[in-house]
């Protein structure tokens, strides 16, 4: 079976009422690729706002969730919270998450399967750091984030995978094939997490493993579209 095409936007630190309001307006009123799954992740904030608000045809994410359900855990947010107001999709292991508060591996793979059995569905992301990547680790590193979700995820069904690195995501799907199964590779969708605009998105959709884009600043700006239209584009 084919993989469906997807595009997240990460908004970010960014936006308010008003801004994402016409954010939104912009979404419903687009033209966008029926053969598309397309999620946008607002601050928590604005999470309720946004669902309520964007078409139906377009999911919403939460940008982060902690790996239990509830307790003294001042500041964090569950992923039973996100689905009690009807959000479907969570960003997790994201490289900002990792570098500025200093998420390990082990405990972004407990936040994976925490989501997953909570019944959200998981952009579990990974991907080097340009010293790693300078220094030829892109696929230790990758590899090494991998094995970490892997040891604490066995059903794979609700996971797609950002990834910085456009040259790495063969390495992925054959790990991934290797040491999950091979229909989990084959079902995977790898999303491209590097720079993406309008004016490459349509080249980029081109690529065999390129199964989707978690788009960043290009998501609030009215060029989204144009990204979420990329395949249709080809």
């Amino acid at each position: 079976m084919p993989r469906k095409f997807i595009v997240g936007g990460n908004f970010k630190l960014n936006g308010s009422q008003s801004s994402l309001q016409t954010l939104v307006e912009g979404l419903n009123q687009g033209n966008l690729d029926s053969n598309v799954e397309i999620v946008v992740s607002p601050p928590f904030v604005y999470l309720d706002q946004v669902r309520k608000a964007v078409r139906k045809d377009v999911a919403v994410a939460g940008q982060n969730c902690y790996s239990k359900a509830s307790g003294a855990y001042t500041g964090e947010v569950a992923a039973e919270m996100l689905k009690d107001i009807g959000i479907e999709w969570v960003i997790l292991g994201h490289s900002e998450r990792r570098e500025i508060f200093k998420e390990t591996d082990d405990e972004i793979g407990l936040k994976v399967a925490h989501a997953l059995k909570a019944g959200l569905k998981v952009m579990a992301c990974i991907g080097e750091k340009l010293e790693e990547r300078e220094a030829n680790k892109t696929t230790e590193v990758v590899v090494r984030q991998l094995a970490a979700i892997a040891k604490h995820v066995s059903d794979w069904t609700n996971v797609a995978t950002p990834d910085q690195a456009q040259e790495v995501h063969k390495d992925i799907r054959a790990w991934l094939k290797e040491k999950v199964s091979a229909e989990v590779a084959e079902a995977t969708r790898i999303m491209y997490g590097g720079s993406v605009n309008g004016g490459n998105a349509a080249t980029l959709a081109k690529e065999e493993d390129i199964d989707g884009f978690l788009v960043g600043g290009a998501s609030l700006k009215p060029e989204f579209v144009t990204i979420c239209n990329a395949k249709a584009r080809m």
